[in-house]
């Protein structure tokens, strides 16, 4: 399936300015609301999430304070500049949506060229941070991610491909790539895996929302696989990416970089995420009402983000009880 990209025409603008009867004080706190909300902010929490430990294990042990500040502000201006100039792309589309129809862009809040204007510095911003803060390396994977978030996920694929999700995932890997850089200068074998970590688990995470919100996607014309494929084909891919997400995070393990407690953890939320992907599997084969999916989709979608996190907090703890299993 293949979608042409139509830019997006100007969105009445209703709110940007001062409105009647608005203080001066409301209007300030209504645009910094709205430059925030362009920043998607619950995507940049999720990428910290998984910054700080890779930093950790980098290191085994904390790294100097200032290039933890450096490495984490800097990163989360660059997810937040890519998140913006992704709104401001998807306009057209975030108006036809019911789960973005409240986004900056669409009510009016902040203009198109605000919002561009906003990215642009942001993107700057961040690169500057990486680059005095951290080291070249860094700054150029830093730059990769914006890349990679802008253009190969939001301009090229996004509207063109099912597969969308997995190749533009790349930019939601890059956080553990910066990390391990700005601890190492370099990158090293276990930061490969944990790229592949975020890589594998992106689809598990994100086609189980794309089935809930199907109707959104298809009202916008964006073949998200969730959308266009049968709850069953989705649901065995779902499974699928999830043992492999699992099997490479397992990988530190006989590699001789994680300890006692990462493989705990790792192992044992691992087989959880997989049995829920599974009765996910179980119950699409099947005849439910659309709702009963949604609720069993919602609660895969969920426990992904809970897992992710559960590895990673068990990374940044791994480093401080024991030594690796092997080697």
């Amino acid at each position: 399936m293949s979608v042409k990209y139509v830019p997006a025409d100007a969105a009445p603008v209703q709110r940007a300015s001062r409105q009647p009867g608005e203080s001066p004080r409301e209007f300030v706190g209504r645009k910094a609301t709205a430059y925030l909300a362009l920043t998607k902010p619950r995507v940049v929490e999720l990428l910290l999430v998984t910054t700080l430990p890779t930093m950790i294990f980098a290191h085994r042990g904390f790294p100097d304070l200032g290039l933890i500040l450096a490495t984490l502000f800097g990163g989360a201006m660059a997810a937040g500049a890519s998140g913006s100039f992704n709104c401001y792309i998807d306009r057209d589309m975030d108006k036809v949506m019911q789960r973005t129809k409240n986004r900056p862009l669409v009510t009016g809040d902040v203009t198109p060229r605000e919002a561009l204007v906003f990215s642009w510095a942001l993107a700057a911003a961040s690169l500057a941070v990486l680059w005095f803060g951290t080291n070249p390396l860094t700054t150029a994977l830093g730059l990769a991610a914006i890349l990679f978030y802008v253009v190969l996920y939001t301009l090229i694929l996004k509207r063109r491909t099912a597969q969308n999700i997995v190749w533009g995932g790349i930019a939601g890997c890059m956080p553990v790539l910066i990390a391990w850089a700005a601890v190492t200068n370099t990158i090293e074998w276990p930061a490969i895996v944990l790229f592949l970590i975020i890589f594998l688990w992106t689809p598990p995470h994100y086609w189980p929302l794309s089935m809930k919100y199907s109707d959104d996607y298809n009202a916008a014309h964006v073949p998200m696989l969730g959308a266009i494929a049968s709850a069953q084909r989705v649901s065995v891919q779902v499974v699928l990416y999830a043992w492999a997400t699992v099997v490479c995070s397992l990988l530190l393990v006989p590699m001789g970089y994680a300890g006692i407690v990462y493989t705990v953890l790792a192992g044992v939320s691992g087989a959880w995420f997989v049995y829920e992907c599974h009765v996910l599997y179980r119950e699409a084969r099947r005849d439910h009402e659309p709702q009963d999916m949604n609720r069993k989709a919602m609660k895969v979608f969920h426990i992904s983000i809970t897992y992710l996190t559960l590895v990673f907090v068990a990374l940044a703890i791994d480093p401080f009880v024991g030594q690796p299993l092997f080697g």
